[in-house]
């Protein structure tokens, strides 16, 4: 089981792209028009869940880039220390803590406005400042583009570290580079790593995995560490060094006796040495590979005599192998995996749990007392079965078996076997609603009283009870019908005429017709108004005719006149201006002047325009701010 995965962290997005997703859903996820009857109220209501939705989509977006990243503090020491090589783990805290400091900024940014927008007493300033929200929270997440680019790469290579856990069966290889570690370990595992004749072509951890004695076991190869000290060491050397620092595992030393890497066997026993405090406490094999180049027993006395003394000390085993030929190549692995087993069984029965265990564990040992035998008891009977090989004879049948005799006639019997004593097992269960048994208010006998109802009702049927008796048709009753039957047709007749006049289009006669035209004179109103009573005879130089047409030289006057007052053209010579309508003198005209433009000025000024007919808009937004809601579609825009 994989203890950290580091693949299942989440991408980091740049700076820019963080933006624009938050921006576009934004606009996409909340309301886009505001109408212009909307009361005050609800615009600060539209514009405070633009900037809350803003701001919390923020905010889940860093909140998750900051969880998934592993806190120091809680992964184990040797993850904490590869981290540390890898990436300088107080760079890595920097960048997470800064995305924090930023994550609280930006909850601290929407707090405060949506404060100030309960004070915004139009439309203009509530737009103002959720602008002004949402630029805030945009420049404090563009600062942080450099703690997003770095957290991205170190994301990345967080995805391409192996899947090493510290607490399982692990083997560490190790050595100088070149000396055949990574040949070995393609031998004992599947893994297939890079192996090639020069040095430095292992440049990280690898890891595989093998089986011994049923049980997993984890094989890391290590890069090759060179001999300078520990302050000299590069970021590849010290994964190595990480490793054999803090992971409980057995060490695969291993020695080139042929120096075909490059260095001298004397070099070798020195690095040997410089990191053998790292070898405490844990099961060290000392592995001569390339024997079938120059084995032990070829070499010369001065280069033997540098392994004498690990070949004198009885805990460190010194082992020939080739991976050439896969001479030794099993015997080094039993034998590692050997150590750490038995090691490992001795860490734990030094540990309390296991005295504990041990103490609730008892094997009864019967002692000896009088030197007589006492074999165990068995009944004749079953020794004489087991003799003959009879299979004993089940007392009970075995629900299968039944099923299997009785074929299709069986049914399944679940209440046979229930413990009730007698026939109750087969009673019926009371149904209980709201705790009250409904049995308690069933009426037993309500299906007799049904049937006699039933039959009451077929003797009213059949003695005509139910017949339906019309009145005899008199005289007057036929006229009511036939009257009503021509008030029907003459409603159906209407009906069609109205229609047939509603789809014809008839036409209009204009207001500026003639009178004639029109039918209209000046004897026919004398006429209908003499019908109607009125004394007409007064009426002589009454003006009911048209007035005067004007000459040519009075219209240019007129137009003139026009002109100068400036009055317009649709409107008729005999009305007054419109701001003139109704004032008494020039004061009064001048005070009424004054209270229209600050009305029009109280109506306009919240919205910024110029005057009523204004519908110029001011503000200059980007794309995913100005448009409306996007469907689906592309987004080559970002």
């Amino acid at each position: 089981m994989v203890l950290y995965n580091f693949k299942k962290i989440v991408v980091v997005p740049p700076a820019k792209d963080l933006i624009d997703i938050v921006l576009s859903k934004t606009q996409r996820k909340t309301p886009t028009v505001v109408h212009k009857g909307y009361a005050i109220s609800r615009i600060r209501q539209f514009y405070t869940r633009k900037i809350k939705f803003a701001q919390q989509t923020l905010h889940d977006k860093l909140s998750q880039i900051i969880q998934d990243f592993p806190k120091l503090d809680d992964v184990h020491p040797f993850y904490t220390d590869l981290i540390n090589v890898l990436y300088d783990k107080d760079h890595f805290k920097l960048a997470l803590g800064q995305l924090n400091k930023a994550r609280n900024l930006i909850d601290n940014v929407a707090k405060e406005y949506v404060r100030l927008m309960k004070y915004g007493d139009s439309l203009y300033r509530c737009k103002l400042l959720k602008k002004a929200a949402l630029g805030r929270m945009v420049t404090i997440t563009k600062r942080q583009g450099a703690n997003l680019t770095y957290l991205e790469q170190v994301r990345q290579h967080l995805a391409r570290l192996p899947s090493i856990d510290p607490y399982t069966r692990t083997i560490i290889i190790c050595g100088f580079p070149n000396v055949g570690k990574s040949s070995f370990m393609n031998k004992i595992t599947r893994a297939d790593v890079d192996v090639q004749p020069y040095a430095g072509t292992t440049k990280s951890l690898f890891v595989g995995h093998t089986d011994y004695k049923y049980l997993p076991w984890q094989i890391i190869d290590t890069p090759g560490i060179l001999d300078h000290p520990l302050e000299e060491r590069n970021v590849i050397e010290m994964q190595s060094v990480t490793a054999l620092a803090h992971l409980r595992a057995a060490i695969l030393y291993f020695f080139d006796i042929s120096e075909e890497c490059g260095h001298a066997l004397e070099e070798q026993m020195r690095l040997f040495e410089s990191i053998k405090p790292l070898f405490q406490n844990k099961p060290l094999v000392v592995v001569c590979n390339k024997s079938d180049i120059v084995n032990l027993n070829n070499l010369s006395k001065e280069k033997r005599s540098v392994l004498k003394e690990l070949e004198n000390d009885e805990n460190i085993p010194v082992m020939e192998m080739s991976t050439a030929n896969n001479q030794g190549v099993m015997e080094v692995k039993e034998e590692a995996c050997e150590r750490l087993l038995s090691y490992r069984v001795d860490q734990k029965v030094k540990t309390k749990k296991i005295d504990s265990l041990l103490s609730r564990l008892h094997v009864a040992q019967p002692v000896p007392r009088d030197h007589k035998l006492r074999p165990p008891c068995i009944p004749e009977a079953v020794l004489q079965r087991k003799q003959s090989g009879e299979r004993p004879v089940r007392a009970k049948k075995l629900e299968r078996q039944i099923e299997e005799e009785e074929g299709d006639d069986y049914v399944l019997d679940l209440k046979k076997k229930y413990d009730i004593e007698g026939d109750q097992k087969y009673d019926v269960i009371p149904e209980i609603w709201e705790g009250h048994n409904i049995a308690d208010y069933i009426d037993p006998e309500i299906f007799d009283k049904l049937t006699e109802l039933e039959q009451e009702e077929e003797l009213r049927v059949a003695a005509g009870m139910y017949d339906m008796k019309l009145p005899p048709m008199t005289e007057s009753l036929k006229e009511i019908r036939e009257l009503a039957m021509q008030i029907r047709e003459k409603k159906f007749l209407l009906k069609d005429e109205a229609l047939i006049n509603k789809q014809c289009t008839k036409p209009v006669i204009p207001r500026t017709a003639p009178a004639k035209s029109r039918g209209r004179s000046v004897s026919r109103l004398k006429n209908e108004m003499e019908d109607l009573g009125v004394d007409m005879e007064d009426t002589e130089n009454a003006h009911f005719t048209k007035t005067k047409k004007r000459g040519r030289s009075e219209s240019r006057n007129t137009e003139n006149k026009r002109q100068r007052v400036d009055v317009s053209r649709a409107r008729s010579n005999s009305r007054a201006p419109r701001d003139e309508m109704g004032v008494a003198n020039d004061e009064m005209k001048f005070r009424l002047k004054n209270i229209a433009h600050k009305a029009i000025s109280k109506k306009v000024g919240p919205k910024g325009l110029k005057g009523e007919a204004d519908r110029f808009i001011g503000n200059k937004m980007p794309k995913h701010l100005f448009s409306g809601k996007r469907g689906v579609g592309k987004t080559n825009r970002r």
